[in-house]
């Protein structure tokens, strides 16, 4: 793609806030004339990245105005979300319109270079099973967990480089421009997209899976702090449970609010004696999975959903002093941990109540993702689209 002026990447800019203007409109807004607006809109629509969306309906009488929008044939997107048996693979395009998902594609993560070249060819492989040609991808998002700086590139987590960025690995197998991401934040920023012009311009997100992360929408924009390593609520020291949490510190929120937590006290509970469909699967096989506990929370075992809502009083009790730090409008809960419903929901907002400022957390609505294992894919696609138009 050529290097985008000034007022290209406002126009732009505009299409993707609002989907669709007129010149008119693109006017007024840029404070720049129509006859420059014109211009520029016929330039962008010969390079094929807008489109004539055909005629505005007017209620007010007179000539009706053509109204522009991004064009969704100028190119794709493709937003890769990296675990450690899996990943899933979203494909969007120029208009950030999700065109397929596809999830859980089995794969091993290891921090090696033969790991790396063969999620990069899988990669390219699915794209072309959905009928889309790489030389058709504009770019690739990339979300990982644990630390990312997007900014300079590099995973503190994975494919580690003291020489080459991550991101210019990724590049260098894939010939097309890259962005990696914190799994966490690119929810976050998938779902505020998703939300569209009702999104809540100060937005916590939360996820909740084996781990626990956050991200941060402030004044409507994606906060990274310093170096991009923002939203590690799961190492909030606020426990007094002396585990010991995977990053070494002990009294992390994580250790009490997390799959893994939830993992931990299901075992511990077995150990002891409690009745449970989950004792015996774990009788028979010696061992037990969280989606076997996800599961049982869905068929309504006692012992899981009692679990469950402990993880959740324990958010809650976190998230608090959250939202006495950043007051939000809306707080969004997701991760694999949804599943539990309202036997989640329920005592985190309690929790939220009883430890958080009143009059600071009345100001906050919550609900649970509405895009679920897709809004990191989808994330991923959009911070790509983003970072690519330079916008």
């Amino acid at each position: 793609m050529t290097k985008l002026k000034p007022i290209e990447k406002d126009i732009l800019r505009l299409c993707i806030e609002n989907d669709t203007y007129s010149i008119a409109d693109f006017s007024k807004s840029l404070n720049i004339s129509v006859p420059t607006i014109t211009k520029t809109i016929m330039d962008m629509m010969d390079r094929g990245l807008i489109e004539d969306e055909g005629k505005v309906d007017c209620t007010k009488g007179g000539r009706r105005p053509n109204i522009y929008g991004l064009n969704p044939k100028a190119g794709y997107f493709v937003g890769v979300d990296i675990s450690r048996q899996h990943f899933h693979l979203a494909l969007c395009n120029f208009k950030g319109q999700l065109i397929s998902f596809i999830p859980e594609i089995p794969f091993v993560l290891e921090a090696n270079a033969d790991s790396f070249k063969k999620i990069c060819q899988c990669v390219k492989d699915e794209v072309y099973k959905l009928g889309v040609g790489w030389e058709e991808v504009l770019g690739v998002g990339v979300s990982l967990s644990g630390r990312v700086n997007p900014e300079k590139g590099y995973s503190l987590t994975y494919f580690v480089s003291d020489d080459i960025p991550m991101r210019k690995l990724f590049e260098q197998q894939l010939e097309v421009p890259v962005n990696i991401e914190n799994d966490s934040r690119a929810m976050t920023y998938g779902e505020y997209m998703h939300m569209g012009k009702s999104a809540d311009k100060n937005m916590i997100f939360i996820n909740l899976s084996w781990g626990l992360g956050m991200g941060m929408i402030l004044g409507g924009e994606l906060y990274y702090g310093k170096s991009g390593f923002s939203g590690e609520i799961g190492h909030f020291p606020v426990l007094d449970n002396n585990l010991i949490c995977r990053c070494g510190k002990v009294g992390c929120l994580e250790t009490g609010a997390s799959g893994s937590a939830l993992h931990r006290m299901i075992l511990e509970k077995i150990a002891s004696g409690r009745k449970s469909s989950l004792a015996k699967i774990y009788a028979q096989k010696g061992e037990i999975h969280l989606n076997d506990i996800l599961d049982a929370v869905k068929n309504e075992d006692v012992l899981a959903i009692e679990c469950i809502e402990t993880v959740g009083t324990t958010l809650g009790q976190g998230l608090a002093g959250v939202i006495n730090i950043f007051n939000p409008g809306l707080v969004v809960i997701g991760g694999r941990l949804i599943v539990g419903k309202d036997y989640l929901m329920l005592p985190i907002k309690t929790a939220v109540n009883r430890y958080s400022l009143s009059k600071v957390s009345s100001d906050t609505r919550f609900m649970f993702s509405e895009l679920g294992l897709k809004a990191a894919g989808i994330g991923d696609c959009l911070l790509s689209r983003s970072k690519l138009l330079g916008i």
